[in-house]
């Protein structure tokens, strides 16, 4: 199950101009690429939520350049892009007492959506969409999409 888990970088940064493209430019130089990122504004500063293709090197390209960075575990989902997709995997957790704490999400080039989730039980998580026939995304998933 432990394959399942994805890492997520967080990190706390300030909201101003050119903060996003310094973070970009350095995973450029790094060779990093983005997989899927969101931004969440508290004021002054915002937290950039992303899953890279390489997490330990964005991690320490943001740690050197003096971002307040974390690793988080999270899962990600393959879905059809369909109404209604959302719906059906938050039914299949809530049904298991499974707190959905965030959720992002995107369209892939094969026109299929990846929901990426943090969850209260992430072990528990895993086994219950397995059991539901859902399908789980790895690390080796993350670099080829």
């Amino acid at each position: 199950m432990e394959d399942k888990i994805i890492k997520q970088i967080s990190l706390f940064a300030e909201n101003k101009p050119g903060r996003l493209a310094h973070i970009a430019d350095s995973f450029r130089e790094a060779g990093i690429n983005i997989r899927a990122f969101t931004i969440a504004e508290a004021g002054d500063f915002g937290i950039i939520r992303m899953v890279v293709d390489k997490p330990d090197a964005a991690h320490n390209v943001l740690h050197d350049s003096g971002f307040t960075v974390s690793e988080t575990d999270v899962l990600g989902i393959g879905m059809e892009d369909v109404p209604g997709g959302l719906g059906m995997i938050a039914d299949v957790l809530g049904k298991q007492d499974i707190n959905i704490d965030y959720a992002y999400a995107f369209v892939t080039k094969t026109e299929k959506a990846l929901l990426i989730l943090r969850v209260n039980d992430i072990e528990a998580a895993i086994g219950i969409l397995m059991d539901s026939n859902l399908e789980l995304i790895d690390m080796s998933d993350i670099q080829e999409i």
